[in-house]
């Protein structure tokens, strides 16, 4: 049973046998003409391998080529039904109108021919002569004969089919455009179900892809054509799913060849070869010659076997087509024994017998011939047109595929005498496959993006800062107070989008996922496709834009503005990351890619401090944030670090900040930090960190420069209060040593919270690891080489572990190696540093800030962040000068305690105002050393005032309080 209707498609070659005698008559007529054309093809044979024809002799050869057709093709006694079948009815309908244009005689005699010439003027208005190049028929036709006497009335037969052709054939072809559709699917289905029907259904398939061939052409041809006057007609948004059935079907030939090469190689030699024999030996007369040749048809179809096909051996038929025309050729002479025409049923078989030879060595020839588009590959304006429209609708975008495997059609356009032209045409099938896969991607990306912000939407509502609102209307409901005239309406709660009363309701998330589901289809169709040599994977389209948009999609929701100093907080951007990956991850249900490969390359440079296109990322724009906006706000006094908060707080100053410091320093904050940066991009932030405690150090060092002689004094003369008393008022600068100090502390206390979250976070995922790296650390032999310990100690930090000696402030504090200074100056000016910081504490007892608080286990000027800076600066400058971090602290100590023992005798109050809340630096400089202890204090300063000094603070933060 055919696919296809015989109303729509007229078996036209039985059509050309039952009009034997009008041909006959037309090709008699047509003998006066045959010496001129014999004449221009026998001149044109020397010009064509010159390949220098001109664009009209070029156009003129293919006319002459489509006449000439006629007088072999058309001849009822060499031809049968089955390749009429698949033949082009744009070539069947040149074949008419061209023959009868010459042969206009028998028009006036033969109705046949006159209705046959006529159904072929009212299906078109327009043929092709070279690929983009067409002949509009109706004008030529009466430019022609209205020049001949007596041709009146085919002047008005044209005009007539003319009409029809303009008001009809649009829609017509329309129809039989929808009706091959559904016919090409249910073909298309029943053969992946059953590839075992390729065999005895491929004259089917060869008709249906012939038949859409044509349809598709003759639409690609009258877009731009035709007189319209239903422009509707000429659109046709689904030609991308008839042009998708046809390449399935391709695809099926292509996949199933073997299945099909073993269907008719059984067929050949088990029943091709007996009735071929049969027929044969029934033939009165059999010259010597023919018989020869038919007898090694039998022989060559006999000696096929199933077994070849498995072996994978090459069949090569040409032979015996060759030994076909030969034997048509020595039939077909007027005086030739056995006469061709007088065996019709030996020229059936035979011409039935080549068919099924084809089926085994030429499929990929027989697809070529039966559905090669790559006519379009001339009509790129209205191909790009007919993909745009085809992305346009989320029905046929499933389909959209279609159009870049077109593309592998392009090079089988290309003309062997013309072969300068196979670059060009090489190039612009790239890049279209390029552009329309391309932009098939990006169709995808943005469908994804979209359902991104929507899940990014959803997410947000679950945000601890959404629930104030809901726990007071609670509130309010349960007290039964009044919020309002009318009250304050109940905001819906997250979840609510989900519960639905009518299955016939559809969100614009599901349009999103309907459409995106469609779209993916397309891109997941074919894993590569090859064009021109070169190989297109579409996941790969898919995966680049997925990257990049992601990229950008990330450092845009940080929200970063430079001008106002504004950015998320890392917990939302988290959160918001987490639904946009969450999203990315379903994907994969639709489409075959690596979406891990994707979050990989993309969350990996974002730990980086720029991407791989040299834009900014989440490391650099936080890392800026933090040092520039917070850390530069807690130098200038309004923010202080919170010990008992482990938390960066706002101070109330006259100028409010326009962020709460809280919201962006606490743990939680932190750890959301440490996702998103990951170990490389906490690395990257310490190392900014440590930049900025370099560049303070620096500046230390100056001002121990400057007061160089007096300081080496005091270090010796500490015992010596009078004379400790007159060298201190020589001491310049003294409030910027502390204040540079104070911020380095700042600056470190924010790196350990850092570090502490980096743990945490770590800690997490990937437990046994840092288990191992914090055994390895903690069993470190105090004998070990420093640059082993170091190394640790590097290994360890990258884990986010606290290490006596922090490695990345000694690689910040070793790149400062100043000119003309000798390694033995920079460890005097390292000591005396450390001694200007002792004897300057008793300073910060004249400060109204330095008083302690024991809500925050702190002062509100931040002071007590010196005692990490004494620590570690000590600890990393004498690693450096390879000095003893133990005695330099005992030195420290020494000092400091002598220092401030002294203000305990000052009887002014406003220098000792806060004397007791300075004593406790001393006890947090111990409890933070790991090269002090209490008993040095001990040793140095009495415990009993330290005891006192907590009692006094603590006692007047309650009075205070009261």
């Amino acid at each position: 049973m055919s696919i296809l209707s015989d109303r729509e498609y007229p078996r036209l070659g039985q059509m050309i046998v039952d009009y034997e005698n009008p041909l006959k008559k037309m090709m008699e007529e047509f003998v006066p003409h045959s010496k001129s054309l014999s004449d221009a093809l026998i001149s044109l044979q020397m010009v064509y391998p010159r390949r220098n024809l001109s664009a009209d002799q070029w156009r003129n050869a293919q006319l002459l080529s489509l006449i000439s057709a006629p007088s072999t093709m058309l001849n009822p006694a060499q031809s049968d039904t089955m390749p009429c079948e698949y033949l082009s009815l744009d070539a069947m309908e040149k074949w008419i109108i061209f023959g009868f244009i010459l042969c206009h005689g028998i028009l006036n005699t033969d109705a046949t021919a006159l209705n046959l010439w006529k159904l072929a003027l009212q299906s078109s208005s327009c043929l092709s002569l070279f690929r983009d190049e067409v002949f509009h028929i109706h004008k030529a036709a009466e430019d022609l004969f209205v020049n001949i006497r007596g041709y009146n009335k085919r002047i008005n037969d044209i005009r007539e089919c003319k009409e029809a052709a303009v008001s009809h054939a649009g829609s017509m072809h329309r129809e039989r455009r929808k009706f091959l559709r559904s016919a090409l699917k249910e073909l298309a289905t029943v053969l992946s179900d059953q590839p075992g029907l390729l065999g005895p259904k491929a004259l089917f398939v060869f008709m249906a892809l012939s038949f859409a061939r044509d349809e598709i052409i003759w639409l690609l041809r009258h877009a731009d054509n035709m007189p319209k006057k239903s422009a509707d007609d000429f659109i046709d948004k689904h030609i991308a799913e008839l042009i998708f059935y046809m390449e399935e079907l391709r695809a099926h030939v292509r996949k199933y060849g073997p299945v099909m090469q073993r269907y008719y190689v059984q067929y050949l030699s088990g029943f091709d070869a007996v009735v071929l024999n049969e027929l044969v030996q029934n033939l009165s007369v059999c010259p010597e010659d023919e018989s020869i040749i038919m007898s090694s048809f039998v022989n060559t179809m006999t000696s096929l076997s199933v077994k070849q096909v498995e072996d994978g051996e090459v069949f090569d038929f040409r032979g015996m087509r060759l030994d076909w025309f030969r034997l048509q050729a020595y039939t077909s002479v007027s005086k030739a024994s056995l006469g061709l025409a007088d065996h019709r049923e030996l020229g059936k078989m035979m011409n039935t017998i080549i068919f099924h030879t084809k089926m085994v060595d030429s499929l990929v020839e027989m697809l070529v011939e039966t559905s090669d588009l790559s006519i379009f590959c001339f009509y790129s304006r209205a191909f790009e047109k007919m993909f745009q429209q085809c992305l346009e609708l989320p029905s046929q975008s499933r389909y959209s595929i279609a159009f870049p495997l077109l593309c592998t059609h392009f090079m089988s356009c290309t003309h062997e005498l013309c072969p300068e032209e196979r670059h060009h045409i090489g190039d612009r099938s790239l890049s279209l496959c390029n552009m329309f896969l391309d932009e098939m991607a990006k169709q995808a990306r943005n469908l994804i993006t979209d359902i991104c912000t929507e899940q990014c939407t959803l997410s947000d509502q679950l945000l601890p800062k959404h629930c104030a609102k809901t726990i007071s209307q609670a509130v309010n409901k349960k007290s039964k107070k009044q919020t309002g005239k009318k009250g304050e309406p109940e905001r819906e709660k997250p979840g609510v989008e989900s519960m639905r009363k009518n299955r016939l309701v559809v969100t614009n998330l599901d349009k999103l996922h309907t459409a995106l589901s469609e779209l993916c289809f397309s891109i997941n169709y074919v894993p590569n496709m090859v064009v021109w040599e070169h190989t297109f994977t579409p996941r790969e389209y898919l995966t680049s834009h997925l990257e990049i948009r992601f990229t950008k999609s990330i450092v845009g929701m940080t929200m970063y503005n430079q001008a106002t100093q504004e950015i998320a907080k890392p917990s939302e951007l988290l959160t918001s990351v987490r639904a946009y990956m969450t999203v990315l991850q379903s994907i994969e249900n639709y489409v075959q890619i690596d979406i891990t490969r994707v979050f990989n390359n993309v969350l990996l440079q974002q730990t980086q401090h720029l991407d791989s296109h040299g834009e900014p990322t989440i490391t650099s724009l936080y890392t800026n944030w933090y040092l520039e906006t917070l850390l530069r706000q807690v130098s200038n006094g309004h923010i202080a670090y919170f010990p008992a908060m482990k938390a960066f707080v706002n101070l109330p100053t006259e100028n409010e900040l326009t962020f709460n410091a809280e919201e962006y320093s606490d743990i939680s904050e932190m750890r959301s930090l440490s996702e998103l940066l990951g170990p490389y991009g906490m690395k990257f932030l310490s190392e900014s960190l440590m930049w900025h405690i370099s560049s303070q150090v620096a500046e230390l060092k100056k001002l121990v420069v400057e007061n160089v002689d007096v300081l080496t004094q005091m270090r010796t003369s500490f015992d010596k209060p009078d004379q400790m008393a007159a060298l201190f008022k020589r001491l310049s600068s003294v409030d910027s040593v502390l204040k540079r100090m104070t911020i380095i502390g700042v600056i470190l206390s924010f790196r350990s919270l850092a570090q502490e979250a980096l743990r945490d976070v770590l800690s997490y995922h990937i437990p046994f690891l840092v288990s191992s790296i914090e055994d390895f650390k903690d069993h470190i032999p105090r004998e070990t080489d420093m640059k082993v310990a170091m190394n640790v100690y590097e290994l360890s930090s990258a884990a986010g572990l606290p290490c006596e000696i922090d490695p990345a402030l000694v690689v910040a504090l070793s790149s400062q190696k100043s000119e003309n200074i000798s390694p033995e100056e920079e460890y005097k000016i390292a000591c005396l540093l450390m001694v200007f910081v002792a004897v300057s504490l008793p300073t910060l007892a004249s400060n109204v800030m330095s008083q302690y608080s024991p809500a925050i286990e702190g002062h509100c000027n931040n002071i007590h962040c010196l005692a990490k800076a004494i620590n570690q600066i000590a600890a990393a400058l004498f690693t450096i000068h390879k000095g003893s971090i133990e005695d330099r602290l005992k030195e420290f100590l020494a000092l400091a305690s002598s220092s401030l023992l002294k203000i305990g005798q000052e009887t002014d109050k406003t220098t000792t105002r806060n004397r007791e809340s300075v004593y406790l630096l001393l006890d947090m400089i111990v409890q933070e050393s790991p090269f002090l202890t209490m008993d040095l204090l001990e040793s140095c300063f009495p415990y009993v005032l330290l005891r006192n000094a907590y009692h006094a603070v603590y006692k007047q933060s309650v009075t205070s309080s009261a």
